[in-house]
């Protein structure tokens, strides 16, 4: 268990090394604006303190895909919707308008940070420069706090808290941009057909 609870600590120390430089809104719109599609492996820690990996498939604008290693669990952001699907139900998946989730803030066609007034913070620790954005007309939506480090810019983790006030950690390896990613990866509806959810 002690291993389980210490290797995202570990992790995150060895993936946010000290890059002692703050990075501006310019700079970090410019690095998220650099590109329109990506991939990368990813550790998440959950709020109840499980940990699972997968790899992250995105294309701006409005498409995401969370594949899942130890299960066919799946979360794809497609066609103004995100959607859950659970590798234990034989149920479609459950949805949500991508609006009303943190993931919309990046997953924007043209990404401005301070667009808006969803700017909620700004912070600079010393090693790594984080933004907090959330819908400033529905703040109780939650929040996603998108962390980066320098030399060259960096996305390497996001935390997303919830209308409930859970957290969700999402660690990054590096993030590979301008990969091919073909549109079946973000439909909704092929994934649900391909399940015999429909």
């Amino acid at each position: 268990m002690k291993h389980v609870l210490l290797a995202p600590l570990l992790w995150l120390a060895l993936t946010l090394p000290s890059f002692g430089e703050e990075i501006s809104l310019e700079a970090i719109n410019g690095y998220l604006n650099s590109f329109t599609t990506a991939r990368a492996d990813f550790t998440q820690v959950n709020g109840d303190g499980s940990v699972s990996t997968g790899t992250l498939l995105m294309r701006r604008p409005g498409r995401a895909r969370f594949d899942y290693d130890d299960s066919d669990a799946l979360v794809i952001a497609g066609g103004g919707q995100v959607a859950i699907f659970d590798p234990v139900s034989n149920t479609p998946p459950e949805q949500y308008p991508l609006r009303r989730t943190p993931l919309t803030h990046i997953l924007a066609r043209n990404v401005d940070l301070s667009a808006s007034g969803q700017l909620a913070g700004y912070d600079y620790n010393g090693t790594a420069t984080s933004v907090v954005l959330q819908d400033p007309e529905q703040p109780q939506l939650g929040n996603i706090r998108l962390v980066f480090t320098a030399n060259p810019v960096a996305l390497r983790e996001w935390i997303i808290t919830n209308e409930g006030g859970g957290q969700t950690t999402v660690m990054f390896d590096t993030l590979e941009t301008g990969v091919q990613i073909g549109a079946r990866e973000f439909s909704i509806v092929q994934e649900s057909q391909a399940r015999g959810l429909n």
